[in-house]
């Protein structure tokens, strides 16, 4: 029996219904009576932290993304400090038109204590404008610890002059946390929306009322199928997304060595003066150090187990391994970027040769330094 009148989640936005339970916006007709009213899936994910695999159609996600460009705005998009590259959404430009944007660049709780925030928002503003981006303004905050998130607002007010806000991002950068932020801040709703560690999160537009009669409207993530969270199991996902400050580690390494980032990644130093390397990942991942001659072999005797994560029964569902080559020029300050997993800063200034072995349609690139 199907739902007589059309009613949308209060968690993920997406139109609910009750004929099928594979498709997204499935809720049980005994669930209809529910305050707040939401879907299976949010259900799930808000009681038991799990999710099903329901996922919606890239084509959606970017003609949503097309029709800001038709309104008169304010854009906030969303994005992952520690997956910056990842995160970025590629051509939000030419998407949203002449509407200004406020990058608001979320989860700095992430980085080691002691950074210099005004030195890492110049960093952002840099990158940014190499990617095409025009920004009014980059805010550094983190939803989750409530840091920054003042400055958030101000931008909000600065900027508005009385208009919708759309809150855009790809997956997995944060943005219902602080949507919710935005929620319980900006406007009188009761409810939240659903968050989590897996992407894709919210399904379709929410609107949010404000007290003029705008709305901020948060958008469905963009799926980046280059990030390293899209290619490894939700089971793993806890693993390699830290959920408190990094503690950087640093490899002195003779050209030569091999660093094995769990079973996930492969760095090998090919060539270069002895230098240190500083790698920026979760510090759930085990990394071990061997020379590059056995490496192939101990990848294939310990795969999964002395190497450490994903397991064996993980790895079968992660693509093989593509090789990047990458060779940092003497005297450039270069971190070699993987998306979704982190990065490894080049500490030495006579440069070097490095091949990397990732999931095939991870990103893998050299940037400068942002630390």
């Amino acid at each position: 029996m199907a739902i007589r009148k059309a009613t949308s989640c209060a968690g993920c936005g997406i139109q609910l219904q009750s004929q099928q339970s594979d498709k997204p916006g499935f809720i049980p007709q005994s669930a209809l009576q529910r305050e707040p009213v939401i879907c299976q899936r949010c259900f799930k994910i808000k009681h038991y932290n799990e999710a099903s695999s329901v996922t919606v159609d890239q084509d959606d996600f970017l003609k949503l993304l097309g029709s800001i460009g038709a309104t008169d705005s304010l854009v906030i998009h969303i994005v992952d400090l520690y997956d910056f590259e990842g995160s970025l959404i590629a051509g939000l430009q030419r998407f949203v038109g002449n509407n200004p944007v406020v990058l608001v660049v979320n989860k700095i709780d992430l980085l080691p204590k002691g950074m210099n925030h005004n030195r890492i928002r110049n960093w952002v503003q840099k990158q940014a404008k190499e990617q095409g981006l025009r920004t009014v303004d980059v805010i550094l905050c983190s939803a989750k610890r409530n840091m920054g998130f003042e400055h958030v607002i101000d931008a909000l007010e600065k900027r508005r002059n009385n208009r919708d806000v759309y809150v855009v991002g790809a997956t997995n950068v944060g943005k219902s946390t602080l949507i919710n932020r935005l929620i319980r801040d900006y406007s009188d709703m009761d409810r939240e929306l659903t968050t989590s560690r897996y992407p894709g999160t919210t399904l379709d537009a929410v609107h949010i009322p404000l007290d003029d009669g705008k709305s901020i409207i948060d958008t469905p993530g963009i799926v980046y199928p280059s990030r390293m969270t899209e290619v490894v199991p939700r089971s793993f996902l806890g693993s390699l997304l830290p959920d408190k400050p990094i503690k950087p580690l640093v490899y002195q390494l003779n050209e030569g060595q091999t660093l094995f980032i769990g079973s996930l990644l492969r760095f090998d130093f090919v060539e270069g003066e002895r230098q240190s390397f500083t790698l920026y990942i979760s510090n759930a991942l085990n990394v071990h150090r061997t020379k590059l001659e056995r490496a192939d072999q101990l990848y294939e005797d310990h795969k999964g187990e002395l190497l450490g994560a994903p397991t064996l029964k993980e790895l079968e569902s992660i693509p093989e391994w593509s090789r990047h080559s990458l060779r940092v020029r003497p005297g450039s300050k270069q971190d070699v970027f993987i998306a979704g997993l982190g990065w490894i800063q080049v500490n030495g200034s006579h440069g070097a040769q490095i091949d990397i072995y990732a999931p095939k349609g991870v990103k893998v690139m050299l940037r400068d330094s942002m630390i």
